[in-house]
């Protein structure tokens, strides 16, 4: 994607980590601006990347091809509003990777009739590893598609949702995934304490433990279920363990968990949306 001119409006972890990925993609840090009110955050941007940086949002916009919104969902409204004008004058796209925002509020707030696409990336984006899902509304082109594909492929997984509602099972699934594999491995390395092993013993075996299955179900062309039948031989000590935890309703739980998540997803972007409207 050379000569693409890139705005981030907001300079935190997840600009930070994308910038980084568009660097070693090859990206010339020229072409990259990063708008954000903290002298600090931008003095660090601009002395780790060797990109330019602005205090102000509209002034980063003007001269953009892609405008990344890399704030807080809170504030995204007024950001919207503020730089629309820009962003009408330029025809650039806005890739939004705000949770909840829904791509029609945005595009309202934005003045109308331009492409918008929304990316949900999860936290280990941070580390390059991420999965992001990705929609796009009817304004944006496929080669502006493309484009959001290629900043985002930069921290990990892109894949392309057909339904924007899908969004909130994604935020449920990926989005808070993470914190459901940390809370497992808590209660690993707890259990691991609780069995006798001290616990810096039990942290570590669980991380690699952790890191090695993963690995393994990428790897692999077998399914969850197919590798789990694999590791527990009948009568073993794999399929007490197993036994005990469907005993208590595991796959149900995981289930009440995601659809808990979800529902709460959807609450977020009604609020979100709407409570410019009454």
């Amino acid at each position: 994607m050379k000569g693409k001119r890139y705005t981030f409006i907001g300079g935190g972890n997840m600009a930070r980590s994308l910038i980084g990925g568009l660097v070693n993609d090859g990206c010339d840090p020229a072409q990259i601006r990063v708008s954000d009110p903290s002298s600090e955050q931008r003095q660090q941007l601009a002395a780790t990347f060797g990109i330019h940086t602005e205090a102000a949002n509209l002034q980063a916009v003007r001269q953009a091809d892609v405008v990344i919104l890399a704030v807080k969902p809170q504030v995204i409204e007024a950001v919207a509003t503020e730089i629309a004008e820009a962003v009408q004058q330029q025809q650039c796209l806005v890739v939004s990777i705000a949770a909840g925002i829904r791509s029609a509020d945005l595009e309202r707030w934005l003045g109308g009739h331009c492409a918008v696409i929304r990316a949900m990336p999860n936290t280990p984006s941070l580390v390059g590893s991420g999965a992001t899902a990705l929609f796009a509304n009817q304004t944006a082109t496929a080669p502006q598609r493309n484009l959001a594909e290629f900043i985002m492929r930069a921290v990990g997984l892109t894949l392309w949702l057909d339904d924007e509602p899908l969004m909130d099972a994604v935020t449920a699934l990926s989005g808070s995934g993470p914190a459901y594999f940390f809370l497992l491995m808590e209660a690993l390395e707890n259990a691991g304490c609780n069995a006798g092993l001290p616990r810096e013993t039990a942290r570590l075996l669980t991380l690699q433990t952790a890191f090695g299955a993963a690995k393994m179900a990428l790897e692999s062309s077998d399914d969850s279920a197919t590798l789990r039948k694999c590791v527990t031989s009948p009568g073993g000590t794999t399929e007490h363990a197993i036994e005990i935890m469907e005993a208590g309703e595991y796959q149900a739980l995981i289930n009440n968990a995601v659809q808990g998540a979800k529902k709460r997803a959807q609450e977020l972007a009604d609020i979100l949306g709407n409570h410019n409207h009454g």
